[in-house]
């Protein structure tokens, strides 16, 4: 592979004569990924006098994350099988640079447990959980068992994985209808399949079986007991290690498509200060259990009944993390770096006091109704302004939106006293968006946002499938997500 470095020192004067405490930290970090998360990675280095390399394929020579980094290299073409995905590619990279980490970000190689023993073996240091973390949270059928033995709730589900037709009918009878099918390996979505009725099952369970092949080279599954009418609720959460643990409250990510995120919002509209203490225990509890070290996210769903099921841990920085860190002060990022760094936390937990209301709208480079990818030049683009308002992208007036990864280009992000606040913000900031030369899913955020349910926080993890299907009674089958690689 024919490799390109560039090197963008006047970027950037490092001040290397001023001592600063944070220099006992990396002096060089490489960013092994693209797009926002890679801007906002470069941007938290920076404020610590970290120098930045920025990795990219060869059609994003011109992307803002390889603007604003120190240095950058170019690691492939675009596939990102030969380039975000490739792990020597990404490592030559870190050698040649002499780079002493490696953020992942999210998406791409920030969930691959040998990724990260590979940067151990290579003498670089991984900022993030360890393999082990990344390997329990990842088999999501064995992070249930861990789970149940540690007396933390989980859904009704099979015991184990089922890898024949017999063993999920069996699972199925002893469950219950209506289930999902689950990758055991999955995330976003990948590899999960509604069934209603038992005609629906075998079809239902070798299609997800596909899913999870294709998209996570395993085919195993686990079943759980589908339930209707939930909220999605994760728990941000810092690990040192050695059971230092502490987490920073709760964002609602119940506004869902195809089980993909499109609006998190912080604090929950169903969660009292009871139920955040019990909330925060039991992630803090889980995170124990993994013995888990470094950012991560425990993820839960509440039914009707106030009732709290343990889902899946999430083992990166998450897509949503600004909204978290507009209502404690905390910069996450900053955190994962120092505590790879050997750092104590930041903070204790009675430090931890959220306040304000604070919202997240993930903008898509999509058609707002048929949700199609709508890549493209960006002939001119404005973001919004003024109080309250954080603008995470790495989009600019004449940048081409590539087709070969994610659709997300910007996320909108909004705080204001309380949520009547934050959602009058985040309207008038949609309303100021400025984006022309492709089309983009701000008109469905505006749909969303005068939605009555959604105002009076009465919503559920179907609320878009409503919107979009009133006449549907019954669960739909679980559509399959598009097939992009980095948000979560």
């Amino acid at each position: 592979m024919k490799t390109a470095i560039r090197w963008n020192t006047a970027n950037r004067s490092f001040l290397s004569s001023r001592y600063s405490p944070l220099m006992k930290l990396f002096k060089k970090i490489l960013i092994a990924n693209r797009g926002e998360i890679a801007v906002r990675i470069i941007r938290a280095c920076r404020e610590m006098d970290i120098r930045t390399v920025a990795v990219f394929s060869d059609i994003e020579r011109e992307a803002l994350h390889v603007r604003l980094a120190d240095e950058s290299i170019c690691i492939g073409p675009a596939n990102p099988s030969y380039s975000y995905l490739n792990i020597p590619a990404v490592l030559s990279a870190a050698e040649v640079t002499d780079s002493e980490a490696i953020h992942p970000g999210y998406g791409f190689l920030s969930e691959n447990p040998q990724f990260a023993e590979a940067c151990a073996t290579s003498g670089i240091t991984f900022i993030g959980p360890t393999s082990d973390n990344i390997r329990s949270g990842g088999d999501k059928s064995k992070a249930r068992q861990i789970m149940k033995r540690k007396g933390i709730p989980v859904v009704p589900g099979s015991d184990g994985p089922v890898t024949t037709e017999e063993a999920a009918l069996k699972a199925v009878k002893k469950i219950g209808f209506p289930v999902i099918f689950k990758a055991s390996a999955g995330g976003g979505g990948r590899g999960m399949r509604i069934v209603s009725e038992e005609s629906e099952l075998i079809q239902a369970f070798h299609m997800a079986q596909r899913e999870a092949v294709a998209a996570f080279s395993n085919g195993e599954l686990y079943v759980e007991k589908y339930l209707s009418s939930i909220k999605h609720v994760e728990v941000q959460i810092i690990s040192a290690g050695k059971g230092n643990v502490i987490h920073l409250g709760e964002r609602d990510c119940s506004v869902q498509r195809r089980h993909q995120k499109l609006i998190e919002e912080s604090p929950s509209p169903i969660v009292t200060e009871k139920f955040r203490k019990k909330l925060g225990e039991l992630a803090v509890k889980a995170a124990k259990a993994l013995k888990y070290k470094n950012v991560g996210t425990i993820e839960f769903i509440v039914d009707q009944d106030q009732n709290i099921y343990f889902m899946e841990i999430n083992t990166r920085v998450q897509v949503e993390h600004p909204v978290t860190e507009e209502i404690t002060g905390v910069d996450i990022i900053k955190e994962q770096i120092k505590i790879a760094a050997g750092l104590p936390l930041s903070y204790k937990q009675s430090q931890i006091k959220p306040s304000g209301h604070s919202m997240e709208c993930r903008i898509n480079a999509e058609d707002p109704e048929k949700f199609i990818p709508s890549p493209g030049r960006i002939t001119l683009f404005v973001p919004p302004g003024g109080p309250g308002v954080r603008v995470d992208t790495a989009a600019y007036s004449g940048w081409v939106v590539p087709s070969q990864y994610d659709s997300m280009i910007a996320k909108l992000i909004v705080r204001g006293k309380n949520r009547e606040e934050s959602i009058s913000r985040m309207k008038r900031a949609l309303d100021e968006f400025i984006i022309e030369g492709i089309r983009t899913t701000i008109p469905f955020h505006k749909k969303v946002l005068n939605n009555p349910d959604f105002l009076k926080g009465n919503f559920n993890t179907d609320l878009v499938e409503k919107m979009l299907h009133p006449e549907v009674e019954k669960p739909r089958p679980a559509e399959a997500p598009d097939e992009k690689v980095e948000a979560s």
